[in-house]
């Protein structure tokens, strides 16, 4: 088990790296779409309809891979004080329950928004002409992500792996 989790780890490592910089190519694109909105209304006093829905189309993307390169990285907000108050088996339980939980997360995540996808479909995004089901990408992408990362750090804690992303992800990937 050790095998497969470092020969995969260097894989998630890049679709962690790579899901940052869309993540932040995405903000940086929503942010300049609103900039373009503000100035084309109360400058030229003519709207973009286009700009509003894109850029909740962005925001969906930027949050979504964001929270999964956080899951990757331990960067996601946690109440530890109990957790070290416990003995150590019991501090194990609870990451090894937080991990399946946060997996089992991103599942249900992917697997409803296959649904909503596959639900709304046939609707259109008014303004931007796509199928409405294209509005459940990023739950879909962003879900199985999420497992994805829950997993290999549910296996970290299961084989009693250290491993800090950040760290040894600059070193394999870079």
């Amino acid at each position: 088990m050790k095998n497969i989790l470092k020969a995969v780890r260097p894989l998630l490592a890049l679709l962690s790296r790579l899901s940052l910089y869309l993540a932040g190519i995405g903000i940086v694109t929503m942010t300049l779409i609103v900039g373009w909105q503000v100035f084309a209304r109360y400058i030229l006093n003519d709207t973009p309809s286009w700009s509003e829905p894109l850029s909740l189309v962005l925001m969906s993307w930027f949050i979504l891979l964001g929270a999964a390169v956080g899951v990757r990285e331990s960067g996601h907000l946690g109440l530890d004080i109990v957790r070290y108050a416990m003995p150590k088996p019991i501090q194990r339980a609870m990451d090894i329950t937080s991990m399946a939980l946060v997996s089992a997360f991103g599942g249900f995540m992917a697997y409803y928004g296959i649904l909503l996808a596959r639900g709304t479909w046939t609707a259109t995004i008014p303004v931007l002409g796509w199928p409405g089901g294209v509005d459940f990408f990023p739950l879909i992408v962003g879900g199985i992500m999420i497992a994805l990362f829950g997993l290999e750090r549910l296996a970290d804690i299961i084989l009693e792996t250290e491993h800090t992303p950040s760290e040894a992800d600059m070193l394999e990937v870079v």
